[in-house]
């Protein structure tokens, strides 16, 4: 059995939404288990309350050390000026510990996000959080064009890139479409077939 790591930040509710269709995607392949974590929240209650965030679930809170027993990642954040929020970047931040010894290495990551507007880091976010894992030496696995027919949507907006699922979250009432929710069970699926080909715990 391999046992994949779904790891979020979502501070209004549409990371959380893909991290949930990511893990009916995963749970959909044989042989193959998900578990969701959130990371630590690094703001107050007060700023939260001013910014409107929507209230945190139930999903545990994650620690560096859990990383070690997962065959592969999802890890999933919302934009802030085109690069990964704090949050998820403070979390990486405190996984030193795993990067000396290289714990990660070998094992495969994918990563899905949301963004307020088509030009605030649909790709950039994307681009930019790929050098944490390269210094861990874990493997990137895009969903490339796999969505098929998906992928080339023009009548409705759509997020969601190669590199992985996506949302947009406009003024924070915009919720994730069908069609973007269809390509984050797909990024599901299609990581945990990937997943199910490297070596090591089955």
């Amino acid at each position: 059995m391999k046992t994949l790591l779904s790891s979020y930040y979502s501070m209004y509710g549409h990371v959380a939404k893909l991290a949930e269709e990511i893990k009916k995607g995963t749970d959909s392949v044989e042989g193959v288990e998900v578990k969701l974590w959130q990371v630590p929240e690094t703001l107050p209650e007060e700023v939260l309350g001013k910014m409107g965030a929507a209230p945190k679930s139930d999903v545990p809170i994650i620690k560096p050390s859990d990383l070690t027993e997962a065959d592969g990642f999802l890890f999933g954040f919302p934009t802030r000026f085109g690069m990964m929020a704090a949050q998820f970047k403070a979390f990486l931040d405190a996984t030193g510990g795993l990067w000396g010894t290289q714990q990660l290495a070998g094992k495969p990551a994918g990563i899905f996000f949301s963004t307020a507007s088509q030009g605030g880091g649909q790709e950039t976010t994307a681009l930019t959080a790929i050098t944490q894992l390269v210094h861990h030496g874990m493997i990137f696995v895009p969903i490339g064009y796999t969505f098929g027919a998906g992928m080339f949507e023009m009548e409705q907006v759509k997020g969601g890139s190669p590199y992985g699922a996506g949302t947009y979250a406009g003024d924070g009432t915009r919720q994730p479409t069908d069609l973007e929710l269809a390509q984050a069970f797909h990024q599901g699926k299609y990581f945990s077939g990937i997943a199910k080909k490297f070596e090591g715990t089955a």
